[in-house]
């Protein structure tokens, strides 16, 4: 047996009981819950690009498999099965078995197995297709919000760009947001639960992970409207013990275009207000609501100060091929 097989056989085959073949043959077989559609998404993290080189393989781990479930969760679907390829440039077992660890605390967390993928050696880069389901006709999507429905948004967007920003000496955050926003960017969370509890609820939704006005852009566009975001309405990041310690154009620049949160951004009906704060309160989740959909320039999306007047953003979101 080659060497790549046996990494596979030691690091990630593991029973996968609800397919019909795992891992070990030339594809997987699964049987679908009779009725259900699939949902199924592809995301890729490239060493440089996504991670630095040096972060802690336990939590890459966990990232690689979570980033993709985000996808799912803004579907509203029950996430299955996952395959991951990895490019590595060389066998560093150590790494390799902390790597898994943590893909495999992910997987088992939300009810994820793991039914095949590929190795190969090269500059580090790791693949992951994750596979849900989701009752036909109920999918949350991109393109259904309508003109008038409050925009909302999940946790708290620009934790994870102030977690990036304090890796790249941009800022010293103090006790406990430095951790905080450390764990944000590198352990990120799927709003799996949320997602399905908004299905017959939200009108449209996406996750945010390039930007939250980059990433409310592109659900504006699908849905053929613009979406007006009122500052005062966005949650507050943390200040810490010295009200200065966050620089209010760094706050803002990781809160509207940082990326990296995997928050879900989505639509609601203004009657479906009381629904969404029993959600909230059920989950624990703050669920904050930013602004509203309205007629104009499909994508376009405006923030208003706290005295109504626009303000210009340059920077609204990550660019992969700027």
């Amino acid at each position: 047996m080659g060497a790549e097989f046996s990494l596979i056989d030691r690091y990630f085959a593991r029973p996968t009981p609800s397919a019909v073949l795992g891992p070990g043959d030339d594809c997987a077989l699964l049987a679908p819950t009779p009725g259900m559609q699939l949902a199924i998404t592809t995301d890729m993290l490239v060493a440089g690009t996504h991670f630095f080189a040096d972060t802690d393989p336990l939590n890459l781990g966990w990232k690689t498999l979570a980033v993709n479930l985000s996808d799912l969760a803004a579907m509203g679907a029950r996430p299955r099965w996952a395959t991951l390829a990895g490019a590595l440039p060389a066998v560093d077992t150590d790494w390799i078995d902390k790597f898994a660890t943590g893909l495999f605390d992910c997987a088992d967390e939300y009810g994820v197995e793991l039914i095949g993928g590929d190795t190969t050696r090269g500059p580090l880069n790791l693949c992951v297709t994750a596979i849900g389901e989701v009752a036909p006709g109920q999918a949350l999507r991109r393109d259904g919000a309508k003109d008038g429905d409050l925009i909302y948004v999940s946790g708290r967007p620009g934790l994870a760009g102030l977690g990036l920003a304090q890796l790249q000496g941009k800022v010293v955050l103090p006790d406990p947001w430095n951790r905080l926003s450390r764990v944000a960017l590198e352990k990120p969370r799927p709003r799996l639960a949320l997602g399905q509890r908004l299905l017959g609820i939200a009108s449209a939704a996406i996750d945010v992970s390039d930007g939250l006005l980059a990433d409310l852009g592109h659900l504006a566009r699908r849905s053929g409207l613009a979406a007006a975001v009122r500052l005062v309405q966005l949650p507050h990041l943390p200040k810490g013990a010295s009200h200065d310690s966050i620089p209010r154009a760094l706050a803002l620049d990781c809160q509207l275009a940082g990326g990296d949160d995997y928050e879900l951004c989505f639509t609601v009906p203004p009657a479906l207000n009381l629904q969404l704060a029993a959600i909230a309160a059920e989950l624990e989740l703050p669920l904050w609501c930013i602004g509203e959909m309205g007629a104009g320039k499909a994508g376009e999306v405006t923030v208003f100060d706290p005295d109504g007047q626009a303000i210009s953003f340059d920077h609204r979101g990550y660019e992969h091929f700027a």
